[in-house]
């Protein structure tokens, strides 16, 4: 710790900004598919050196969007890949979208650092942004339609930490993480002792609780529901590409009609929008779908016009080969399926990525849950809207299980899908709920409710997944409670914040 003080401790200026950069940068490396989580925690401690170091609030804004800048860039880098897939007509977006990107999500953490030193003066201000970090992450997750994505939470997974989240939730586990971190080197600069405490408190306690949480974890029975999971690996170059679309649906219905080492399954998942026909119990395409399952239930992900409108939605095909339930995705990726103010941008040649019909996909109206029968009832997501806790969590009661399906071929390989994965992980912990994932070029996974992978196909690569499909856990305490006790804690301590800086007089 002295040595990080020595190093940059009296770093100022551009020097200083640079340095928070640079941290930022290496503490992203915490998120999958890296691992890298001590350098998560070692940065927010130089983190909290840096906005200690800070003369006033305005030079500890400049170091936390440096910061944020750095992680962002890093942790969304992915987010370029889907600019490629047609680099004619969308590749000249790509720097503006990973430097809006980064250094938009980087004013959070500006105000952040901004708020951390006004309110608690430049002794106290480490401890300060235990508070407004995590406020800050809870705000990004809401506001302008929200993209909680690369939380500080997330570098916990497949560790004990986790767990918690079926307490507390992820923007809890982001304030424990900040206290393990920032949070006792800032009470270490006022007392060895109080330090010490919560020390003890986060880093001996939370552990302890975590572990506890998965005691009564259980293996998958083989008496459970078999299902299967497609994976037709179509990149997405070629997926609406008219000599490839058959190549793609005939894969999917060959896989539908394997029988499998382990039998027939009870349900058959296709991924998102892989059905390039109409919807339509008289078309063709419909009949080969129907055939191919022979009498075993299908869900599957398909974009079809109605009500004048274009839906991204799930529908499910029964035993008798009706269709008789749907889902239309609600919480849509802006710039990718639909363009605010579409109308507007049209005039400019600006279209949503994934938009194949006018301005882009309408919005479904509601969340609703699959009456599967014996496989019970069933929530369904597409794609990104597994990034979204606050959105799980408002969803109807009564799921057994959650399913997402996804078309991770925009993310590119590098570090999109994993990081897709890994928030489908925390979901399924915070729900205490089983989450069957199928993934158009992966990855594909049947996760358990403690966010356990327990089968998985390879990535990129095509073929079928049978597997069984785990018990859920009782109801989580975040599930009935949501982000709300969080919230109330971190404006109950900015508020104590607040009164303490105006009682003691601290300077800004």
């Amino acid at each position: 710790m002295q040595k990080l003080m020595a190093l940059f401790g009296g770093l100022t200026g551009r020097r200083a900004i640079f340095a928070a950069f640079l941290t930022g940068a290496l503490m992203a490396l915490g998120h999958a598919p890296w691992g890298l989580w001590p350098l998560t925690l070692v940065g927010f401690v130089v983190l909290a050196i840096l906005l200690e170091a800070a003369d006033t609030p305005r030079a500890a804004l400049w170091h936390g969007w440096g910061a944020g800048g750095g992680y962002f860039a890093v942790s969304l880098s992915w987010i370029v890949e889907p600019f490629f897939v047609d680099v004619a007509r969308h590749g000249w977006m790509a720097p503006f979208a990973i430097f809006l990107m980064a250094g938009g999500l980087a004013i959070f953490w500006a105000v952040s650092f901004w708020g951390a030193r006004k309110l608690a003066g430049q002794k106290r201000a480490a401890l300060a942004l235990c508070v407004t970090l995590p406020l800050a992450e809870l705000l990004r997750a809401y506001v302008f339609t929200g993209f909680p994505w690369a939380m500080p939470a997330y570098i916990w997974v497949d560790l004990a930490p986790m767990q918690l989240v079926s307490l507390i939730g992820p923007h809890g586990l982001n304030v424990l993480t900040l206290l393990m971190t920032a949070g006792v080197w800032g009470a270490s600069g006022i007392s060895r002792n109080a330090a010490f405490v919560l020390g003890i408190a986060v880093w001996g306690v939370a552990p302890v609780v975590s572990g506890y949480l998965t005691w009564d974890a259980v293996p998958v029975s083989d008496e459970r529901p078999l299902i299967r999971l497609l994976q037709p690996n179509a990149p997405q170059h070629l997926k609406w590409d008219p000599e490839w679309v058959s190549v793609f649906y005939d894969r999917n219905l060959a896989f539908t009609a394997e029988p499998g080492e382990l039998g027939r399954p009870d349900l058959i998942i296709w991924p998102e929008t892989s059905v390039p026909v109409r919807l339509s119990e008289e078309e063709y395409g419909m009949q080969l779908l129907r055939d191919a399952a022979n009498g075993v239930p299908v869900l599957f992900g398909i974009g079809h016009a109605r009500d004048e409108g274009f839906y991204n939605s799930i529908v499910h095909m029964n035993a008798e080969g009706g269709l008789d339930q749907s889902y239309d995705k609600r919480h849509l990726v802006p710039f990718g399926e639909y363009v605010p103010f579409g109308d507007v941008m049209a005039q400019f040649g600006i279209y949503g990525l994934a938009a194949n019909q006018g301005y882009g996909f309408t919005a479904g109206a509601e969340a609703k849950l699959f009456d599967l029968g014996p496989l019970g009832q069933a929530l369904p997501l597409i794609c990104y809207e597994a990034v979204f806790p606050q959105d799980v969590n408002a969803a109807p009661d009564g799921a057994d299980w959650i399913l997402q399906i996804t078309n991770d071929a925009w993310f590119g390989q590098i570090s999109g899908p994993w990081q897709h994965l890994v928030q489908a992980q925390f979901r399924a912990v915070e729900q205490g709920k089983p989450l069957v994932r199928v993934a158009n070029t992966g990855v594909t996974a049947m996760i358990d409710p403690y966010g356990t992978i327990t089968a998985q196909l390879p990535f990129a690569t095509e073929g079928f997944l049978d597997a069984y499909l785990p018990e859920a856990r009782s109801e989580t305490l975040y599930r009935s409670t949501g982000d709300w006790p969080v919230l109330f804690l971190l404006l109950l301590s900015g508020l104590v914040l607040i009164f303490y800086r105006s009682g003691s007089g601290i300077g800004s």
